[in-house]
């Protein structure tokens, strides 16, 4: 698979993203999220995807130039920031390296890069750049990896039990949050963590979630299938090895052919649409420290990510960023409004899939420079008296929203105080689309 590196790569991709946003808000796009078929339909982009900038005027979108990002990344998107993998921004999808290493007895590991502190490798891989992950080596919160003369990464501790089933149920309406059942579809061990530290390669701390364990790679390909989600992470939709075809083989009935000597490949990932500072973006969620968080986004339960220090985002030495899911925000599938937990998981799409819950976040690179994959989430609840008022609505800038608490507006669970729950969320930001 070509992955996008080159400018003129990025140009057709800005291009194209163009081409398929405007399609979607034309069309009016099918939003779906956490689909689980090969086919996934649109992960509910449709529903952040800012409109083409021929409205209202006089001359049609064709005679608009290129988006300013495309001149100064920091300006008006869409902005690639995951640039390691290929975005499907119609599907809502992102297909990324798929790495094998192994533990110290050999069982495989199968896992993905999404950020480092290595600033140069973070350019030279297309990964996130994340200066604040030096400080999640704290406990069990990180794990320690070397690297092998053949390239590959040697694991110290830590494993990931994907046999689980994924169940999420509901509560009763109105308040579908809390579910009354929430168990995730993969488990990692008291030592598992997604944050490794390359102890002899020069110290530098990745961002490496696991999304297969102790399998071969006959066992999860599922290129041009659907994957066994007894030994993949929930979020897969796809794996494919070098030297598949995506088609039976001509020869004989069967699963698509492979080179069964080739470890690497591509996994494909079901992303989900965030607001970062009033811009629409997409990011991957992939651990969580709390197994109801943690089903709730079709991740792994990973205990010792509450090993970080939450409570301090933006001060000094801290490793993570605040993520604000709101409760009880304004729900129904054909409302422009619809916001929260409440709504995903309640509100489905044309499609019957759960819609996505729209979460508001901190900074993302190129427009803050605090960026972390791993969120502190700060659980938040409207009033009745909002409510009553008529000021409960879709919250898609982070000062606008801690307006709505400091005057009282939201609160924490319970109507206590606004501020950490003490989860940590592993979510790798992906795009911005503005």
């Amino acid at each position: 698979m070509n992955f996008l590196h080159s400018r003129g790569d990025s140009l057709r991709l800005s291009s194209l993203v163009s081409v398929a946003l405007g399609l979607m808000i034309v069309l009016g796009g099918v939003p779906a999220v956490f689909a689980q078929d090969a086919t996934p339909e649109p992960a509910g982009i449709d529903e952040t995807a800012p409109a083409p900038p021929s409205i209202g005027t006089d001359i049609p979108a064709t005679y608009f130039g290129p988006p300013p990002s495309e001149v100064q990344k920091e300006l008006v998107g869409p902005v690639e920031l995951l640039r390691a993998g290929e975005i499907d921004m119609e599907a809502g999808t992102v297909t990324l390296p798929l790495y094998r290493g192994q533990m110290a007895d050999g069982a495989p590991v199968w896992y993905v890069l999404t950020d480092t502190t290595d600033e140069a490798n973070a350019e030279a891989l297309g990964l996130n750049h994340s200066a604040k992950l030096a400080y999640a080596e704290v406990g069990r919160a990180s794990r320690n990896a070397s690297l092998g003369k053949d390239g590959s990464l040697t694991f110290e501790n830590g494993t990931v039990d994907f046999s689980p089933e994924h169940t999420l149920v509901p509560g009763d309406a109105p308040n579908f949050f809390p579910p009354k059942t929430a168990k995730a579809g993969s488990v990692g061990d008291a030592d598992y963590t997604p944050i490794i530290k390359i102890v002899n390669a020069g110290g530098h701390i990745y961002n490496a979630p696991v999304v297969a364990f102790d399998v071969d790679a006959s066992q999860i390909d599922s290129c041009g299938g659907t994957p066994d989600y007894g030994l993949v992470a929930d979020r897969v939709l796809e794996i494919c090895f070098e030297g598949d075809t995506g088609m039976p083989d001509t020869a004989a009935a069967g699963p698509p052919t492979r080179d069964p000597t080739i470890a690497g490949g591509t996994v494909k990932l079901q992303m989900t649409p965030v607001f970062s500072f009033g811009r629409p973006a997409a990011y991957i969620s992939t651990e969580a420290s709390d197994e109801m968080v943690a089903a709730l986004d079709k991740g792994t339960f990973t205990p010792a990510l509450a090993d970080v220090p939450v409570g301090g985002d933006d001060g000094a030495f801290s490793a993570i960023e605040r993520l604000f899911p709101i409760a009880n925000g304004p729900t129904g599938a054909d409302n422009p409004q619809r916001q929260g937990l409440n709504s995903a998981l309640s509100d489905k799409g044309p499609d019957g899939k759960p819609l996505p819950p729209l979460q508001l976040i901190g900074g993302v690179p190129t427009i803050a420079l605090d960026y972390s994959p791993l969120w502190d989430l700060n659980l938040a609840v409207w009033t009745e008296d909002a409510i009553s008022k008529g000021y409960r609505s879709r919250m898609i800038d982070e000062f606008q929203f801690l307006a709505m608490v400091d005057q009282g507006w939201i609160t924490g669970k319970d109507g206590g105080p606004f501020g950490s729950t003490g989860i940590v969320v592993n979510c790798p930001i992906i795009a911005r689309f503005l």
